[in-house]
């Protein structure tokens, strides 16, 4: 028998939307609601006896949203369900995976574990014990309620084993930052509101506060943080540290500072090409393009400073490309003088935001090498290369 209609009779809403950069973009949905909606798919199959096509839960945002339920398989002693994620507009790696739910009778209480695909957790300071399935708390407390409903509504006074699997977990999660967040064999299942905004910067920013949150959990008291792969690149020129244990911050400088603030390690130490850090000289601490450029303008103010002539000053103006005016402020003879006056000025910014926390920088050219490095810098330098971060 097959029951196409919803728990709670619910119909299915009007799909999300935000609207970001003038564009509107449609939400999708967290693997954490994938997995509870597949969870009490699979509860009604093992209690009702009955098929179901759809599903409703209710997210953490408030709402109550259906979900299709794919591929039921139905065994001696457990039932399984699929959901297919959708990210919306926001297409990641897990966009059009399914995320199974197996469940299965226990003696008592409801048991939440991942199976294949689902990573698991081998370092302290992420959201589960190092041991547990990489299955986040919001989405068990979305499991565990979604689960108890059904028990409640068929009277089923046994246990249950939930079972969160994803066939292709392993393969997507090397797509993933879980390899440097020691969670290993797959994906995780994770989400706070249940809703995946597009182009939304929440969900990097945890991820960048969880990897600090790791490595300061794990004995690394100093932090070293590069936007990309040119600042991994130059690091290895410079100190002997892997590339697995620096914080890819992208363009959230501002954010890294109060993350590695709130999370109280001892020090914090950038090493960043010129293209992204100049815009920190002028109090910039998000440094992408859409929220402030002024590379140029700062160059220019600082070529000033230094002393540069009017026909100087106009030369980098009208430059494209950040390495375009060190070319200029070389010919004129005042490049080192320039980065002086600019690296004092990300020295000051950067210690105005992180307060008493000892915190440098060290910038670089793709051409030039290195450029300069703020009064702290080289104690940082030290202390990162004596820190054993070795094991994480």
């Amino acid at each position: 028998m097959i029951d196409n209609i919803c728990q709670n009779g619910m119909s299915m809403p009007e799909e999300i939307y935000i609207y970001h950069n003038q564009k509107k973009l449609r939400c999708g949905y967290t693997t954490g609601s994938c997995a509870a909606a597949a969870a009490k798919a699979a509860a009604i199959v093992y209690m009702s006896h009955n098929m179901v096509t759809k599903v409703s839960i209710s997210i953490p945002k408030g709402d109550n949203v259906v979900f299709d339920v794919e591929d039921i398989q139905i065994s001696e002693d457990s039932v399984s369900c699929a959901v297919r994620k959708d990210g919306g507009d926001d297409i990641d790696v897990t966009h059009g995976a399914l995320i199974y739910a197996e469940v299965s009778s226990v003696d008592e209480d409801i048991i939440i574990d991942g199976g294949v695909g689902v990573g698991r957790v081998t370092k302290k300071g992420l959201d589960q014990p190092v041991g547990n399935a990489a299955i986040n708390s919001v989405p068990r407390e979305m499991i565990l309620r979604e689960v108890k409903s059904v028990c409640e509504k068929y009277d089923y006074k046994k246990g249950l084993k939930v079972m969160i699997y994803v066939p292709e977990g392993e393969k997507l999660a090397t797509k993933t930052f879980n390899p440097r967040l020691g969670i290993v064999g797959g994906i995780s299942i994770i989400g706070t509101s249940g809703i995946v905004e597009p182009m939304s910067q929440q969900a990097l920013l945890e991820t960048i506060k969880t990897e600090i949150n790791m490595r300061i959990s794990n004995g690394c008291k100093y932090i070293l943080a590069v936007p990309g792969n040119y600042g991994e690149d130059f690091s290895q020129e410079i100190i002997n540290v892997s590339v697995e244990e620096m914080i890819k911050c992208s363009n959230f400088v501002g954010d890294t500072i109060d993350a590695t603030v709130e999370l109280g390690a001892e020090g914090l130490l950038f090493i960043s090409n010129i293209g992204k850090f100049v815009k920190v000289a002028g109090g910039i601490m998000n440094t992408h393009s859409r929220n402030a450029d002024a590379r140029l303008e700062i160059l220019a103010a600082n070529a000033a400073l230094a002393g540069a002539e009017r026909e100087t000053i106009l030369k980098v103006l009208n430059t494209v490309m950040t390495e375009d005016a060190l070319d200029v402020l070389q010919e004129a003879g005042i490049l080192d003088e320039t980065m002086k006056s600019i690296t004092e000025k990300i020295d000051f910014y950067l210690h105005n935001r992180a307060g008493s926390m000892p915190i440098g920088a060290v910038i670089f050219s793709s051409n030039h090498g290195l450029l300069g490095k703020t009064k702290d810098a080289d104690h940082l330098l030290h202390c990162l290369e004596a820190q054993s971060c070795r094991s994480v």
